[in-house]
């Protein structure tokens, strides 16, 4: 299979030439729309058998929260076994879980039950499909595989909650189950056949043998930049407030109709697409390294000026302008993450990144209502802004203290 040539210039064209990005990539893509069919698809079975609203978010909390707890303990696997396998054989037992959640008459303990253990999944999966990605790209050249990566996942986002939404009206909350169910297939069949067998990085053990993720998490908190990258990466739980606080945001500029709440939940992601785009083509490496952690504080600040109680107009390019900072330094931290772990444990360091990054949406999402319900919405994006840019303070100052020892060591 094609690769990218050792000097070749950067450029989505050679990224997208290489075959193994494509497999990946497309793999990626429909497992993205599969899920959120399946996000909505819950959200709306669970909701149909209880009418509870309570017991609704709980369930799609669980879409999220578990991936901690997978990523933690499990994301040793992407080291101490291939990891094209591992992707190969996770995604097959997905689609046997989110099969089983759509059969007719599932109770809803044994719904969630399944839900979370499938969500637990994702964290293994994630470390080491990134640390895939990792092994087919290099460099630049990895840069620009994850903004052609995030450009997809949050178009697919968009696309997957939209035609979610039109399933499980036109046919049945099922549908959007078994529909995720095929993607994992799917998913499973490019990445066996269209990536090449590596051994497994790790070889005969040592340290990957530990089965709890008790090795990356001192991994990553050992290492003053790792650990600062992390605490970047994880402010996403305060940025993700709008996605969740929508429809309440929307009532409360009385601009309540299902058309604003969309424009709401599409303005982030448009944002990041847009971001990824110029950051990964346009942006050189040098300033990516430099402005991580500005672009982490920048995030918050279209946020706090909520506060302001914008127009739906000014709102959606508010939420656009965060969701655009956002995605830049997240695709640098998970390009520093590479750079710094070693490959023999890539994967258990990415597992904790990734699935804490995964963990704090949820318990953002969750802790937004609660503070909606007290402040109101617009308060309650305007105070996670503020959050946001206090908490990430000490992380981008350590980064930078940490980037300049490096630069004095290795001149």
């Amino acid at each position: 299979m094609n690769a990218v040539a050792s000097g070749e210039k950067a450029t989505f064209r050679a990224v997208l030439g290489v075959a193994e990005f494509r497999a990946l990539w497309s793999a990626e893509l429909f497992s993205q729309v599969g899920d959120q069919f399946a996000r909505v698809s819950i959200a709306v079975l669970v909701y149909q058998r209880t009418a509870s609203a309570a017991l609704t978010g709980l369930t799609y909390a669980l879409t999220y929260l578990p991936s901690l707890v997978g990523g933690m303990t499990l994301s040793w696997v992407g080291d101490r076994y291939p990891r094209r396998e591992v992707i190969f054989v996770v995604d097959l037992v997905r689609a046997v879980l989110v099969a089983a959640m759509a059969l007719p008459g599932m109770p809803l303990p044994a719904l969630a039950v399944l839900l979370a253990v499938m969500t637990a999944l994702s964290g293994p999966f994630k470390a080491a499909q990134l640390s895939l990605l990792a092994d087919v790209l290099t460099g630049d050249h990895y840069v620009l595989g994850l903004s052609i990566r995030q450009i997809t996942i949050q178009s697919a986002q968009i696309g997957g909650f939209l035609g979610g939404g039109l399933l499980a009206q036109a046919l049945s909350s099922t549908t959007g189950l078994a529909v995720d169910a095929a993607t994992f297939v799917l998913s499973a069949l490019l990445v066996r056949f269209g990536t090449r067998r590596r051994p497994a990085a790790a070889g005969g053990g040592g340290r990957s043998r530990v089965p709890a993720g008790g090795f990356g998490l001192a991994m990553v908190w050992r290492d003053p930049r790792l650990r600062s990258l992390a605490a970047l990466s994880w402010l996403a739980g305060f940025y993700v407030m709008p996605e969740g606080l929508a429809a309440p945001y929307a009532d409360a500029l009385d601009e309540g109709s299902a058309l604003a709440v969309g424009v709401i939940m599409a303005a982030d992601p448009v944002g990041c697409v847009i971001g990824a785009f110029i950051f990964g083509r346009f942006v050189p490496e040098p300033v990516r390294d430099r402005t991580v952690g500005v672009l982490a504080l920048l995030a918050g600040v279209p946020l706090a000026l909520c506060v302001l109680w914008p127009g739906l107009t000014m709102s959606a390019i508010l939420f656009a302008l965060s969701g655009a900072c956002s995605i830049c330094y997240q695709m640098q931290v998970g390009a520093l993450f590479v750079r710094i772990l070693p490959d023999a444990s890539r994967a258990q360091g990415m597992g904790v990144m990734s699935s804490g990054l995964i963990t704090v949406q949820g318990l953002g999402i969750f802790a937004g209502g609660v503070v909606a319900t007290w402040t109101g919405p617009v308060a309650a994006i305007a105070l996670a802004g503020l959050a946001g840019i206090m908490a990430g303070a000490y992380p981008a100052r350590e980064w930078a203290a940490a980037r300049t020892e490096e630069r004095r060591r290795n001149p």
